[in-house]
């Protein structure tokens, strides 16, 4: 573990996984440390850092005016800088309590995402007390994560399912070969769900119930026994509160428009990659990653629209943040597949 003391301060690398919907910080020697929502609460005012992480979201939609409770990342890019700054902050200091030193920091960005961008991920992070910041693109963080031969000329074929982003790659010789990134996620299906509650229903719910909604009862392939729950919302005819029932068939109806985006996707990716990598995705299969894979049913969706053989991965939401931990600890290994924000 890269861990140094002078004169009571402490100097320790970071790999972090900035996500839309969760951040999660890796120290090597210890693993992943901090798994947080990406969520800052400040004073309206003053700019005064309150809360982050699960703290923060509790406040989301329920805070008076002198306080403001934001998500600052948005489609796995960065929507407001100063309270991103802040949440990396909060998040520092939660995982290590004493003064440190400016660390080298490997970060994890959706593979899509502009020159632009990728600077004011360095920027952020820099501004939050980093020496260094390399950059790494998710799906290669997450085929490492996984586990997968990334250095290996085998085709390993990846759909990392995030908050804001779906990111899809075959990768080989460490590189990525074929990718398709597109802005539609977690988030796009919790808002899908506000829409069909809407029209359905006449009912107005906030985000974190969709959320809930999906959690609970949601998929994307028929289910043994269909489930039910109640949802409370506001009523837009007459303004008060109601309570209706809504069904996983229904919400399966209400996730079909993101749904179908994705696996357009992986179907375009796989029509773009060379058919020696093919015949390897093929025999292996596709690993899926990220929160979004954890959809009831998503993987034989999927499996059925592809004919081939679908893996969830084993802790799939901390995929991208371990294989961003294993390049930290293996910076001149993994060289090729790193950038340093912003300055390639």
């Amino acid at each position: 573990m890269r861990f140094f003391r002078f004169s009571g301060f402490v100097s320790m690398d970071l790999a972090i996984d900035l996500g839309t919907a969760n951040t999660l910080v890796y120290i090597p020697g210890k693993g992943i440390v901090l798994d947080e929502p990406s969520v800052v609460a400040v004073e309206a005012e003053t700019g005064n850092p309150i809360a982050v992480g699960k703290k923060a979201k509790e406040m989301l939609g329920r805070t008076p005016k002198e306080i403001r409770a934001v998500r600052p990342m948005k489609d796995g890019v960065i929507a407001d800088f100063e309270m991103v700054e802040e949440m990396l902050r909060g998040f520092i200091d939660i995982v290590y309590k004493r003064r440190i030193l400016r660390p080298r920091v490997v970060v994890a960005v959706p593979s899509g995402i502009t020159a632009v961008e990728k600077r004011a991920v360095r920027d952020s992070v820099e501004h939050a007390g980093a020496r260094e910041v390399y950059l790494v693109a998710e799906p290669i963080a997450a085929a490492i994560g996984v586990g997968l031969p990334v250095d290996t000329p085998m085709g390993n074929m990846v759909v990392d399912i995030g908050g804001g982003t779906t990111e899809i790659a075959v990768i080989a010789l460490s590189g990525i070969v074929t990718n398709i990134s597109i802005r539609i996620a977690g988030d796009e299906m919790d808002q899908a769900i506000v829409n069909w509650v809407k029209k359905k229903h006449n009912l107005v719910i906030g985000e974190p119930t969709a959320e809930e909604i999906k959690i609970k009862i949601g998929s994307a392939f028929p289910l043994d026994e269909e489930k039910e729950m109640e949802v409370r919302g506001v009523d837009m005819m007459t303004g008060i509160p109601k309570t209706v029932k809504v069904t996983s068939s229904e919400i399966r109806d209400a996730l079909k428009e993101p749904l179908d985006a994705i696996i357009r996707a992986v179907k375009q990716a796989l029509e773009q990659t060379p058919p020696e990598l093919v015949s390897d995705i093929v025999d292996k299969g596709i690993v899926m990653t990220g929160g979004g894979s954890l959809l009831r049913g998503l993987d034989a969706l999927l499996s059925e629209e592809t004919n081939l053989l679908v893996k969830v991965a084993e802790n799939p939401l901390q995929c991208v943040a371990r294989g961003a931990g294993a390049i930290l600890e293996n910076l001149e290994k993994y060289r090729k597949v790193i950038t340093t924000a912003g300055r390639e």
